[in-house]
């Protein structure tokens, strides 16, 4: 069967696409889904057009159908933003494999991008490749200090004084609830952790409870802890530019998390001296 031949978007159309990269910068998901609908209306299954639907389905939280719109766009006008975007696509869904093979054939043809060897080195974390994701990270920093900075170094009995204080910080009603539930600390989610759910939470989450909440349990349930919340060092590490900006955005995972414990929602949370 014949392949249609590629017909390159006009000048024109190019700059309506310059305005829905404008509209994401600035925030505005929905007006930019809308001025490309009405493009992808007009050039239905054009390849370039299917690569900014899949980048608009990654802004809005949704992997598969991001990995679906790039099924027609392997012969866009740029090959890199295509593997990119697609190992984006298998990150997010905790097929690091795939996103470490797709990184690495964009990084082929755009060897100078910084975004490609960020995830690069966060996929080699996940795959278990601590060496390599250093590399990769440390690359990202000389091309791009300012947006992708290495990762903090802390030592782990550093890192769990920090979780230990913003425990302390807790309103005493709160701790009061919490003698009994563990707050655990690990390097990474594991792909079990982000896979429990449809669609898989994202590999870079900050932190997690796992379990009912507190005033979800009945009269009659077992006596125990309810579950667990879990803070993720190296993601936190990743997130935070110093230490001043880690003990806040640790202080604040460890508030959020107890605050889906508590069952909690955003008013709640101010009422309880968590917000």
């Amino acid at each position: 069967m014949a392949t249609r031949p590629y017909e390159t978007l006009t000048e024109a159309e190019w700059k309506q696409v310059d305005r829905i990269h404008e509209m994401l910068d600035d925030g505005e998901l929905d007006d930019a889904r809308r001025a490309l609908d009405e493009l992808m209306r007009q050039r239905p299954d054009h390849p370039d057009l299917r690569i900014e639907d899949a980048t608009l389905k990654l802004e809005a939280g949704q992997p598969r159908q991001a990995l679906a719109a790039l099924a027609g766009a392997e012969r866009s006008a740029d090959p890199a933003r295509f593997f990119f975007l697609r190992a984006m696509a298998h990150h997010e869904l905790s097929r690091f494999a795939e996103a470490e093979a797709d990184v690495l054939r964009a990084l082929v043809v755009h060897p100078g991008d910084p975004a490609a060897h960020d995830l690069l080195s966060r996929s080699r974390d996940h795959l278990g490749d601590p060496e390599g994701a250093a590399e990769a990270s440390e690359v990202a920093a000389e091309l791009d200090p300012e947006n992708y900075p290495e990762p903090l170094e802390m030592s782990d009995g550093e890192f769990d004084t920090l979780v230990e204080r913003s425990i302390a910080d807790l309103p005493e009603r709160i701790r009061e609830k919490l003698d009994e539930l563990p707050v655990l600390v690990q390097p990474l989610p594991s792909t079990e952790m982000l896979t429990e759910v449809d669609p898989p939470l994202s590999p870079d989450l900050l932190g997690l409870f796992v379990g009912r909440h507190i005033f979800a349990q009945s009269p009659s349930a077992v006596p125990g802890a309810p579950g667990a919340i879990f803070l993720f060092r190296k993601n936190l590490l990743r997130a935070c530019s110093d230490a001043d900006e880690l003990a806040r955005e640790v202080r604040v995972t460890v508030q959020h998390e107890v605050g889906h414990l508590m069952g909690l929602d955003e008013d709640e949370l101010e009422d309880w001296g968590l917000a």
